[in-house]
């Protein structure tokens, strides 16, 4: 049996998470952080399984051509939290292009009344923001700070940083 080999993986179309309520979320992705509302999908049955379930999917485009997108059920419930995960670990970073834009895009968000944690620089690679969005989807935005070389030997290190965490990580 011939195996195909691995693809290489272009990059994120959509990441897609579960919205309360579709308006609202169209107004803080395309209102407040700029994200374009490109796609609208409505339909009764899923397409992958053919279960009856109305829904709405929306899709936001980034300027890198990929999206995020949020899937409204009709019943304003938007996902649980995980109850094995702290809050802070599961969310999505989305890229700035400067250190600037970081500083502005903190102070539009504060200035809408969101509660926004950072500047918080994450050993020199990344500055980051974290803030909720109305669903309670923790987001991150994010600026790589760190010179090309800088990045280059921490990619260099990667599997060996890995490794040791592997052998030496508490027992659960």
């Amino acid at each position: 049996m011939d195996i195909a080999s691995a693809r290489p993986v272009q990059g994120l179309h959509h990441f897609a998470w579960r919205c309360r309520d579709a308006e609202e979320t169209r107004r803080f992705y395309e209102d407040l952080l700029g994200l374009p509302l490109v796609h609208v999908i409505k339909k009764d049955h899923v397409p992958s399984t053919g279960e009856y379930c109305p829904y709405v999917h929306i899709f936001f485009r980034m300027r890198d051509g990929s999206c995020i997108a949020f899937f409204d059920l009709g019943d304003n419930t938007a996902a649980l939290p995980s109850p094995n995960t702290p809050a802070w670990v599961n969310h999505i970073a989305l890229r700035v292009a400067s250190a600037e834009d970081l500083l502005a895009m903190k102070a539009r968000l504060e200035a809408h009344g969101v509660d926004v944690v950072g500047i918080t620089d994450h050993d020199g690679f990344i500055h980051s923001i974290y803030f909720f969005d109305p669903n309670g989807f923790r987001l991150e935005l994010t600026v790589e700070v760190a010179e090309a070389a800088v990045v280059q030997g921490y990619a260099a290190q990667a599997h060996e940083e890995l490794a040791r965490w592997t052998r030496e990580k508490p027992a659960a």
